[in-house]
């Protein structure tokens, strides 16, 4: 799942790929995320320190997995991720459209933003309630480019080299999915996706991509990351895990 990845500090670094990390090495390491939720601070850093290597450095990718504050637990399938600001940041917005474009941080900040409060489900069972989003929604971005007749679902990519999405053109288009720049009336740090991730409101969190850089608007849905290792692809809450409520479509 691209969720949520825990980063420590430092300057910008060049872009690069990013080594997956299997669902299976996932599913194995969810224990470690029982233990954070129930340990202190210095547990979890302590674990932190044993999965890494003496350069400061976490070779498996699994310090990722440990919870952190906030009720949100963290996710990547890469075991590095660059991190941009409003100097770097680029999201491009192309495929079947007739004017491709390339928003800066500025130029999105620069938009009508729309702000909403919904819990954030993941289909793993975790829940964190009344969380605000605020962004521009991605309809209006799919608008300016002009969707071609042709045109049947969006590729969402990103810039941790790896992870991907996709929604059909009618989920893209409905009012509570935004390319989000905000959470909890604040910017998007780089460890919850920032400075852009995609936000759909109605489906399991892996849908909302962190660390966006590509819109892509295709003839067809292509499996995301996590689909394409079993997860479904219409990922509305409550038809994932059985658990949940069923979603309003």
């Amino acid at each position: 799942m691209n969720q949520d990845v825990h980063q420590g500090a430092g300057e910008d670094r060049p872009e690069e790929r990013g080594t997956p990390v299997g669902r299976r090495v996932f599913l194995g390491t969810l224990a470690l995320g029982a233990i954070g939720v129930v340990a202190a601070p210095p547990l979890q850093r302590g674990l932190e320190g044993f999965l890494g290597s003496a350069a400061g450095k976490d070779p498996t990718g699994l310090t990722g997995l440990l919870p952190n504050g906030g009720g949100f637990r963290y996710y990547s399938v890469a075991s590095s991720v660059p991190r941009k600001n409003a100097g770097t940041y680029r999201l491009r917005v192309d495929g079947l459209v007739d004017h491709p474009a390339t928003y800066t941080l500025a130029d999105l900040r620069g938009l009508p933003q729309t702000r909403m409060v919904r819990d954030v489900q993941c289909v793993t069972g975790w829940r964190v309630p009344d969380t605000p989003f605020e962004g521009v929604r991605l309809s209006r971005l799919l608008d300016a480019a002009g969707v071609r007749p042709t045109a049947r679902a969006v590729r969402f990519t990103c810039f941790d080299g790896t992870y991907s999405e996709s929604l059909t053109l009618a989920q893209a288009r409905r009012d509570d999915v935004l390319v989000a720049l905000r959470m909890r009336d604040e910017d998007l740090g780089h460890s919850h996706g920032g400075p852009v991730r995609l936000y759909v409101a109605p489906m399991y969190f892996y849908k909302s991509a962190k660390w966006l850089s590509g819109i892509t608007v295709t003839d067809e849905v292509r499996p995301g990351y996590w689909e394409e290792r079993g997860y479904d692809v219409d990922a509305w809450v409550g038809r994932s895990n059985g658990r949940d409520d069923e979603p309003t479509s």
